[in-house]
C-alpha cells in the first residue's frame, strides 16, 4: 500500500467550535416527516408497528424496542439498499437519523481539507462498530467510503459481519478487537492509512448512571420504566428503548476517560491518520479534552455542533496533519 506523505510540524490552532444548526444536516435524508407508506413497501414487516397516534398521525411506539428494530430496519432498506438488518436482542438499537448526521458532518470535515471537494477514495475506521454496523452501512451507501469496522464483542462482531455479508454492494470489512482498552492498536495494519476515524463511545460512568439515563428517556416518552425479567424484583433493571449492552453504554471514567485513552493511542499513529473523531454527549466534557488535546500536540481541534429537533449533539475532530499538508494526505 502506498504511504501517505508525513507532514511537516505547524503551531498548533485553537479549538473551533460549530454552531448548532437549527435541524439535521442538508444532506440527510431524514429532514422530512416518515413516509410510513413507503417505509412499508420497503420493509412489510413495519406495518404492523404502524398506527394512528393521538394528533392524528402515523407513527410507532417508540417506548416499544421492537418497533424501534422495524423501523430501523425499514429506513435503512428504504434509503440505504441495506438488506436483512437486525441485531441481537439487548444490543445497541440506534437511531438512523442522528448517526447519518454525524456522517455527513465528516464528510464536510474531509471536503474542507480537500478545497471544496469530495476525495475521490476515502477510507474510514469505525472504533466499536457494534452489532447495528449502521455507521458504516451509512457511510458505504452514501459516499462510497471503504470502511473498517472494529469490535471487541465477539457476538456483535459476529452480527456486524452477517449484515456486510448480506450487503456485498458495500466495501464494509469488520476487525475484532482483541487488546483489551486499545483503540487503533490490534486493528490498523502496518503501514495502513485512514482519512477519517469515527466513535460512539460509552458515554456513562458507571451501571447506576447508565441505568439513571434510561429512566429519563422513559420519563421524556411519558412512560413508565419497563424493566427486564429477572430473578426477584430487586434484580429488575430498566430496559432501554433502543437497546445497549453495558460496554455500549458505559465504561469505568465514562466518555472523558474513554476519550481521554483514544487522544492518547492517536498519538502513536499520528501520521497515519488524517482526522481523529468521536462523538462527545456531555459539553461539560470538552474542556477536559481540549486540554488533553492540546497537551498531545494535536495541530487543529474541532467541535461539531449537531441537532435533530431539542437533541443536541455534537463531536469533536482533532489532527496532528498541518492544514498546508490536508491535501496531500487525501490525495496520496
Amino acid at each position: 500500500m502506498q504511504a501517505k506523505p508525513r507532514s511537516k510540524t505547524s503551531r498548533p490552532a485553537a479549538p473551533s467550535v460549530a454552531k448548532a444548526p437549527a435541524q439535521l444536516h442538508p444532506r440527510n435524508r431524514h429532514r422530512g416527516r416518515y413516509d410510513f407508506p413507503s417505509l412499508i413497501a420497503a420493509c412489510p414487516a413495519l406495518a404492523p408497528f404502524v398506527a394512528v397516534n393521538p394528533y392524528g398521525d402515523e407513527s410507532i411506539d417508540f417506548a416499544n424496542p421492537a418497533a424501534v428494530k422495524m423501523l430501523n430496519r425499514a429506513l435503512l432498506a428504504a434509503f440505504y439498499g441495506v438488506q436483512n438488518w437486525d441485531v441481537p436482542a439487548g444490543y445497541l438499537c440506534p437511531p438512523i437519523p442522528g448517526r447519518a448526521d454525524y456522517i455527513h458532518n465528516l464528510a464536510d470535515l474531509l471536503i474542507d481539507s480537500h478545497r471544496g471537494q469530495m476525495p475521490k477514495t476515502v477510507r474510514v475506521l469505525d472504533i466499536g462498530c457494534g452489532a447495528n454496523c449502521v455507521y458504516p452501512l451509512i457511510a458505504a451507501s452514501e459516499y462510497g467510503w471503504e470502511c473498517v469496522g472494529s469490535e471487541i464483542d465477539a457476538v456483535a462482531l459476529a452480527n456486524a459481519q452477517q449484515i456486510a455479508a448480506a450487503n456485498p454492494q458495500l466495501n464494509i470489512q469488520l476487525r475484532q478487537q482483541k487488546i483489551p482498552g486499545a483503540m487503533f492498536l490490534g486493528v490498523m495494519q502496518d503501514d495502513e492509512f485512514f482519512d477519517l476515524t469515527l466513535c460512539n463511545p460509552p458515554f456513562h460512568a458507571s451501571l447506576a448512571e447508565a441505568s439513571a439515563g434510561s429512566q429519563r428517556k422513559w420519563k421524556n416518552l411519558g412512560k413508565a420504566p419497563r424493566t427486564s425479567k429477572a430473578a426477584s424484583a430487586a434484580e429488575e433493571k430498566p430496559l432501554l428503548n433502543f437497546g445497549g449492552q453495558g460496554g455500549e453504554l458505559w465504561c469505568e471514567g465514562g466518555e472523558e476517560a474513554f476519550i481521554q485513552r483514544m487522544i492518547s493511542e492517536s498519538r502513536q499513529i499520528a501520521q497515519r491518520c488524517l482526522w481523529f473523531t468521536s462523538l462527545v454527549s456531555k459539553a461539560s466534557s470538552l474542556p477536559l479534552l481540549y486540554r488533553t488535546l492540546e497537551k498531545a500536540g494535536a495541530r487543529d481541534v474541532r467541535t461539531i455542533e449537531m441537532s435533530q429537533g431539542q437533541k443536541q449533539s455534537r463531536f469533536i475532530a482533532w489532527t496532528f496533519i498541518p492544514p498546508a499538508s490536508h491535501e496531500r494526505f487525501v490525495s496520496a
